[in-house]
């Protein structure tokens, strides 16, 4: 049998999935588990893929720690159909919303929650080209606002919330957690409602994760269109039509695979390696690379960085993609260079990506 190539993948999104759930996949395509019908074939009513969706669930309020009192939610349009689903179910008429701006994906966010209804802005770090985050004391907080939201991880900009930002009593606090889910511990019960898309970290492109407290429910507005309706989609176990039941099934895989590891206090841990690999790189290079995101803000999911010249920049990506190193070119709007250091990756690749970047420095610098 010819061997598989596998390359340092530095992908954004769709990004990195675990190779032993990619080969478990992979044995089960043709044939899940002696039912004989791959889990792409099989009803979203049968027992067996009631089973696949309440495993991952399951194992998903385990890693996490989610209280009873949360529902889980597997719903499909990507983190960004919930830029608009957040304010139409959550955010009562006549009431306003606060957001905290810090990157492109918070900005996308209250910019959609803005086309349907009152915001408020608390931070907008656009000015200093969302280097950072917003310092206590700094937000700018209704009272009365129906939420607060924020991206605990902006993927194009590269800075990270270390701790939560505290909404005043009686504001949920509401977060976009695509790009860092699932890599570190959190403690589910702070917040209001939680959404991310799988495609970083839990799984492939095609469904994203809902948490909402069960209370907060109660706020959808009657004759919502039923797709958008959190309540329904709540009640219907994410089984109201037919789900993305193969993306589903590897988010379980995923699950599994994290439980393996040790959980997300152990996963948290090699994301700390992995990162401090590359970011040492860029400090030890002597301004030849130079990180985008203030020390104290750094991502330890996404890197991105410049060089001296756009030219040595694209020299760079094409050297790297020869030395199997894939995925390095930043992102369309801001340019530059960016490494994404989810779950999946190796602690490998970023040993290789840092080596490279050392080399790349000592005949070009």
């Amino acid at each position: 049998m010819t061997p598989v190539k596998r390359v340092h993948n530095f992908n954004a999104g769709p990004s990195i999935l675990p190779l032993p759930v990619l080969e478990q996949a992979q044995a089960e395509l043709l044939d899940y588990q002696g039912c004989g019908m791959s889990v792409m074939e099989m009803s979203h009513r049968s027992k067996e893929f009631e089973s696949i969706i309440k495993t991952a669930e399951a194992d998903l309020r385990e890693l996490l720690g989610i209280p009873a009192n949360y529902k889980v939610m597997f719903l499909q349009g990507g983190a960004s159909l919930q830029f608009a689903m957040l304010p139409m179910n959550l955010r009562p008429a006549g009431a306003s919303a606060d957001y905290i701006v810090t990157g492109s994906w918070s900005r996308t966010a209250w910019k959609e929650g803005a086309k349907l209804g009152a915001t408020g802005v608390a931070f907008n770090g656009e000015a200093e080209n969302f280097t950072r985050l917003p310092a206590e004391g700094e937000l700018k907080l209704d009272p009365k606002a129906a939420y607060l939201h924020f991206c605990h991880n902006e993927t194009i900009h590269g800075v990270e919330f270390k701790t939560e930002p505290v909404p005043p009593a009686g504001v949920e606090l509401v977060c976009d957690m695509s790009s860092d889910f699932l890599s570190q511990p959190v403690d589910v019960s702070k917040y209001g409602l939680i959404y991310a898309g799988a495609q970083k970290n839990a799984g492939p492109a095609g469904v994203t994760v809902v948490i909402v407290r069960e209370d907060l429910l109660l706020r959808t507005p009657e004759k919502m269109p039923v797709m958008l309706d959190y309540r329904l989609l709540a009640e219907s176990g994410s089984l109201h039509n037919t789900p993305p039941c193969y993306a589903i099934y590897i988010v379980g895989l995923v699950m599994k695979w994290l439980k393996g590891l040790g959980g997300l206090e152990a996963m948290h841990k090699i994301n700390q390696q992995k990162a401090g690999l590359v970011y040492n790189a860029i400090d030890q290079s002597g301004g030849f690379y130079r990180g985008h995101a203030a020390v104290a803000a750094r991502s330890i999911m996404n890197v991105p960085f410049r060089m001296p010249s756009e030219e040595l920049e694209e020299q760079f990506v094409k050297e790297a993609k020869q030395a199997d190193l894939i995925g390095l070119k930043g992102h369309r709007s801001v340019g530059g260079l960016r490494a994404s250091l989810y779950n999946a990756l190796p602690v490998e690749s970023a040993q290789v990506l840092a080596q490279f970047m050392a080399e790349f420095q000592r005949k070009n610098g």
